[in-house]
């Protein structure tokens, strides 16, 4: 790399050695021996005293930090500082660029989302990402040069490092937090060094979940009410010329009711996709509050069918900025709701408010109420506090889940209070942003 000024440093060492060799044979030929010795003795002082200058001026350059500019000497030595002084420089350039490119490596490693650990060739921590240490709970100033399988013990963890096969990740729960699922992948490179990348898949694995039991509730629901008609039209078709007319409209009756339970499932299962799935709003539009919540309670004292007392509170008119079609679905799922839960005799209120600070639409009942430990998990798809009873008042556990998800989609809040043998109350709030008043 610097065989260049070496070879400077020997011509500037050598030449003025050689031309006072010359000098000194010129004066013995002229003058004689001793007027050569005396001119030799005096030119290797002097030849001694420069080299002497500038090998001092070579070390204290070599001593200074990087970047300090190389000393001014005359002839070779000049061009051998020169040309050490550029090499140097070009040097610390290539040092400094691959200094960025790792740090910028670095940033992008600790930016990232999944955990990465590098290790040497025997297990111990050279490096981490912050969210390695999230993952396995480490601790980067106490861990790093420790043998990571001391750290994480899990057996299976250590025996999968331990196999040295990685064609397949490995996913295991966390000990310390059993709500964490990670799925690990070791990647082999530089020799013996592995890197160890970590991904928490734990909402993965939820929506798995959630997938599997909304697969399994949706054949559950719809295979009650299609065996009860299939035994129906069953019953029909053996006993037709044995059954009277009453008998076969009363079969043809309950087998229409458990088909419109059906029919009514899908349709809910067909809005609850749209809203979950993100599916464009439809066209929002000023809906006259008061009067969409009489046509709810219309509707509520129709199901009631006498059976409770109805009543409406309105504070306050103004208009609801949205979609009707949505908006009416969540007030009647609550209203259809208090009537499904309420005794005979008990009494449901339906209120409407509207002020500078927003609007409220509620609905309270004094029915049967919900214990408290049930609340966080009502707007869940199919989740029934009393799974019996909400399939004999022809509930599809659907209908929670549609008020959450519309109420979100215009910026709203759903709110539960219930108390076990005193009623509930359903509220929806909406932002001054949604509400027009008159």
């Amino acid at each position: 790399m610097i065989r260049r000024p070496l070879a400077y440093v020997t011509l500037g060492v050598a030449l003025p050695l050689f031309a006072l060799v010359a000098l000194a044979a010129l004066a013995a030929w002229y003058r004689g021996a001793d007027a050569a010795l005396a001119l030799l003795a005096v030119g290797l002082v002097g030849w001694t005293i420069l080299l002497a200058r500038n090998m001092r001026l070579l070390v204290t350059w070599a001593r200074q930090p990087v970047g300090t500019p190389a000393p001014q000497a005359e002839g070779l030595w000049g061009q051998v500082f020169t040309e050490l002084g550029d090499r140097l420089q070009r040097e610390c350039e290539v040092k400094e660029r691959l200094s960025a490119e790792l740090g910028r490596f670095q940033q992008a490693a600790l930016a990232m989302p999944d955990g990465v650990i590098y290790l040497a060739d025997d297990d111990r921590i050279e490096w981490m990402n912050p969210m390695a240490e999230q993952h396995f709970e480490l601790d980067r100033r106490e861990d790093l040069r420790v043998a990571l399988p001391s750290i994480v013990r899990q057996p299976e963890f250590v025996d999968y490092l331990g196999a040295r096969e990685y064609a397949e990740p490995l996913v295991m729960r966390s000990l310390r937090r059993r709500d964490r699922t990670l799925q690990v992948q070791v990647i082999a490179f530089a020799g013996n060094r592995r890197m160890v990348l970590s991904r928490d898949v734990s909402q993965l694995e939820r929506l798995e979940n959630m997938r599997r039991d909304f697969v399994s509730n949706v054949s559950h629901e719809l295979r009650t009410p299609l065996t009860v008609v299939c035994g129906f039209l069953e019953t029909l078709v053996d006993g037709l010329d044995e059954l009277g007319r009453d008998e076969v409209i009363h079969y043809l009756n309950l087998a229409s009711e458990q088909s419109s339970r059906m029919q009514r499932l899908i349709e809910e299962l067909l809005t609850l996709s749209a809203l979950e799935t993100g599916a464009p709003a439809p066209v929002e539009e000023r809906v006259e509050a008061a009067a969409l919540v009489r046509e709810v309670a219309r509707d509520c004292e129709l199901l009631s069918a006498g059976r409770h007392r109805v009543s409406l509170v309105l504070e306050g008119s103004g208009e609801l900025i949205g979609s009707r079609k949505e908006l009416h679905s969540a007030f009647s799922n609550l209203a259809s709701n208090a009537v499904r839960y309420t005794p005979a005799g008990g009494h449901i209120e339906l209120g409407w408010r509207a002020d500078a600070a927003g609007c409220e639409f509620w609905v309270a009942d004094d029915g049967i109420g919900i214990d408290p430990v049930h609340i966080p998990r009502l707007t869940e798809r199919f989740y029934r506090v009393d799974r019996g009873r909400s399939r004999e008042t022809g509930g599809t556990g659907l209908g929670l889940a549609i008020v959450k998800h519309v109420t979100t989609r215009h910026q709203g809040e759903l709110t539960i209070d219930s108390e076990p043998g005193r009623g509930s109350r359903f509220a929806l709030r909406f932002p001054p942003v949604r509400v027009s008043l008159d």
